[in-house]
């Protein structure tokens, strides 16, 4: 009796306080966004009560460990021993690790102290001095690739005592103090470095990173494991479910049968979206620019019938014409009545009246505003039509300085250099004007050929710093095929008519398999491959034209998030055909989230720092949990519909729940390899594993929220079906709140507001 109390109190201490320090992290958080960073580090994440729980948990943990004779099961021990020793590594940091940061200057004398988080000064056993630094940039342009330290470190003698080399992703250690690339100097002779002295901690967590992936692998294929006992229940050895083909139907906005304003042919516009250009630290086709700015202004990639191309030479060639055409697309209901417009788009001269631009006024004086963001939104677009129409935007002259400094590309606007030679400053000033010339007296040919010798002047000029012809296609192949929307509202409307089937299918006492559900699975599942074909293609470009594995962003990882929905449905289907319709929704509304972030995001460099392959390893990691947790929500929705339009249907209900429950550990462990891979990453880069931004806060929740779900054993009240299907669909609301929450409202490091 005394043993049954005492695992009780273990229990109950154990599991109580992990959810105590769920709701302390979860208003931490919100007390970031509040109070700033340092507040919640100092008074939460750092004060002697939260170490103290999280040592009291790790300790009663371990205990109620044992006595429950978790030892027999090997793999499934060596799991939570794993857990137990990265905490252990975690308060060894706490408790003898130290941060700071190290300014050098090349020339300088040796420096022997660095600044402590509190600017306090803490001395290292030697000195450094930064021998030489250099900035290396990505081929053609003025986009930092890496950041380089040559450092030496001496004895107070001036004796080197060692030297080495610090870059990006590349930390140096020298006797247990690792140096790590943080900032540099304008003049570029200069260098901020990281300092993280922790020897003994990292060796403890890595080591319990090791356990936990040797673990993780184990339990698989753990014979008397929980997840292999699901897998040969009962009631998955027969399917009732059938599917149901849903006509996709065509949704498209009738075209506009107005005239379209004056620009260039389809081929003269082609010609001009086939010049290189310099875009967001990259160069690439003009094109990509047309397709950004319409989508940007008009929220599509055509207007009237006219391509993006033409769109962005109409405002370049015809502005007065253009100013007056109703295309901007205003979202703000307040913009839209200040501005004085009927309806959803303004024209750009709604921006101006007898007192000026009506805006700035708005934006200076507008005491009374609310919406604010909707305004600076008007207020980016007239501005970016303004860059347009003037050609500033247009940086499609390279020039090569003769000090060997990187490529610089020039509008025909811009304040050209000094230096220039006269026959290319004449042709920089005036080449535009001719196309421009050519084309209004009526001589398209001549015009397109001066287009041409634009584009000949660009790869005469830098002709080893432009993009290769394949790469160059690609994206313009890419440019032509991403079309993001219509594909997330057919996946929508297919997977919410297919959802209701499957579950009005399943309320049905006696439903019959016939050929023409076969036929139908069989079809609707052919459809779906054929979107995964599609997604794999544009991922596969896009990650060409980059350079990097596209999953860097938001837009990126919730493209490649529908991908994994689908990927993981072809998996399922042939013992869970209700999936199909999950694919649909959750590659839908992954597409969705895609699109409300960013209607099409531009294809950039990415920073040093992201330049890993943990990084993308992290995210599929990442993505492919969020994707099997987001089947789990969507599979208890199914369950709650049965259970409340026929409640004697409890064999179905208890099939989607052991469905779930298998589901459950994969997601769960996905998770745990992508945030402890991610730390891995943050360790290499930063000089620290956990830094307890809002991301790796909200991550780390989720993580303990799902986790509590696998303990059934423990916590009977996760073996009754429909507690479990209610409880994943409140505990999804915990991934939303890490992806898009932290993202739209928490900020943090991790936060890109889906860009």
């Amino acid at each position: 009796m005394q043993t049954s109390k005492d695992m009780n109190t273990l229990k109950y201490l154990s599991f109580g306080l992990t959810g105590l320090l769920v709701l302390a992290m979860m208003t931490a958080t919100i007390l970031e966004k509040a109070y700033g960073t340092d507040f919640v580090l100092s008074q939460i994440y750092g004060s002697p009560f939260f170490v103290a729980a999280w040592t009291v948990v790790a300790v009663s943990s371990f205990i109620y460990l044992m006595r429950h004779r978790m030892p027999k099961k090997s793999f499934t021990f060596l799991l939570h021993f794993s857990f137990l020793v990265i905490l252990a590594g975690a308060l060894t940091t706490y408790l003898f690790g130290r941060q700071g940061s190290l300014h050098l200057r090349t020339g300088d004398t040796p420096v022997h102290d660095y600044v402590k988080p509190d600017m306090h000064l803490e001395a290292f056993p030697f000195q450094v001095r930064l021998n030489t630094f250099r900035i290396d940039y990505y081929p053609g342009t003025g986009a930092v690739m890496d950041f380089v330290s040559l450092v030496e470190f001496t004895d107070e003698a001036g004796q080197t005592l060692a030297a080495g080399e610090i870059s990006m992703n590349r930390p140096l250690t020298y006797r247990h103090y690792r140096f790590y690339q943080s900032a540099y100097d304008p003049d570029g002779q200069g260098t901020t470095l990281s300092i993280a002295y922790d020897p003994w901690g990292i060796g403890i967590t890595y080591a319990g990173y090791s356990l936990l992936l040797v673990s993780l692998l184990g339990f698989f294929f753990q014979k008397n494991s929980r997840f292999r006992l699901l897998l040969r229940h009962p009631s998955l050895r027969h399917t009732t479910l059938y599917c149901l083909l849903a006509l996709l139907p065509a949704f498209a906005r009738a075209a506009s049968t107005s005239q379209p304003p004056q620009t260039l042919s389809r081929e003269a516009a082609g010609a001009l979206g086939n010049l290189y250009l310099y875009y967001h630290d990259r160069v690439c086709p003009l094109q990509t620019l047309a397709k950004d700015f319409t989508v940007k202004i008009y929220g599509q990639t055509h207007y009237k019938g006219l391509t993006p191309e033409q769109v962005l030479a109409g405002w370049f060639f015809y502005y007065d014409d253009w100013k007056t055409e109703p295309m901007i697309r205003i979202k703000s209901q307040e913009i839209r009545k200040l501005l004085d417009i009927g309806g959803e788009y303004a024209a750009l001269t709604d921006f101006i009246d007898v007192n000026g631009y009506k805006l700035d006024r708005l934006m200076q004086y507008g005491d009374t505003l609310t919406d604010r963001r909707g305004a600076e939104e008007a207020n980016e677009k007239f501005n970016l039509i303004s860059m347009v129409s003037t050609g500033s935007l247009l940086r499609i002259y390279p020039y090569r300085p003769a000090d060997g400094s990187p490529v610089r590309w020039f509008s025909f606007s811009d304040e050209l250099p000094k230096e220039l030679p006269d026959d290319q400053w004449l042709f920089i000033r005036n080449s535009m004007g001719l196309v421009a010339e050519q084309w209004m007296t009526g001589h398209p040919e001549e015009a397109i050929r001066l287009i041409d010798k634009i584009r000949s002047y660009q790869q005469k000029t830098v002709p080893h710093d432009l993009p290769s012809d394949t790469r160059f296609r690609a994206e313009k192949l890419y440019n032509r095929l991403n079309y993001t929307r219509m594909l997330a509202m057919g996946c929508l409307t297919v997977g919410i008519l297919a959802f209701f089937y499957y579950t009005r299918r399943m309320i049905q006492s006696n439903p019959r398999n016939s050929l023409t559900d076969h036929v139908i699975h069989g079809t609707f599942l052919s459809l779906l491959v054929g979107i995964l074909v599609y997604l794999a293609f544009l991922i596969t470009l896009r990650g060409y034209i980059s350079h990097h594995l596209p999953l860097a962003n938001g837009y990126e990882t919730m493209q490649f998030m529908a991908a994994c929905a689908i990927l993981l449905t072809c998996c399922f289907c042939r013992r869970w055909k209700g999936v199909v319709a999950f694919g649909y929704l959750t590659c839908g509304l992954s597409l969705l989230v895609a699109m409300l972030g960013e209607a099409n995001p531009p294809i950039t460099r990415l920073m040093p720092v992201l330049a890993s392959p943990l990084l993308s390893s992290h995210v599929v990691s990442i993505m492919v949990a969020y994707t099997l947790l987001a089947f789990i929500m969507l599979n208890g929705v199914t369950a709650l519909l049965l259970h409340y339009t026929r409640p004697d249907n409890e064999t179905q209900i208890e099939r989607l729940y052991i469905i779930s429950r298998i589901l459950l550990y994969p997601a769960v462990f996905f998770l745990t390899i992508g945030i402890f891979i991610g730390a891995v990453w943050a360790n290499a880069s930063w000089g620290r594993y956990w830094g307890w931004d809002p991301k790796e806060v909200w991550a780390l929740i989720t993580l303990l929220i799902y986790a509590g779900a696998l303990h059934s054993d423990s916590l009977p009240v996760f073996r009754k079906p429909l507690f479990f299907h209610g409880f994943a669909i409140l505990a999804f609301l915990s991934v939303l709140v890490t992806y898009l929450g932290v993202n739209f409202f928490l900020g943090g490091m991790h936060s890109y507001a889906l860009s």
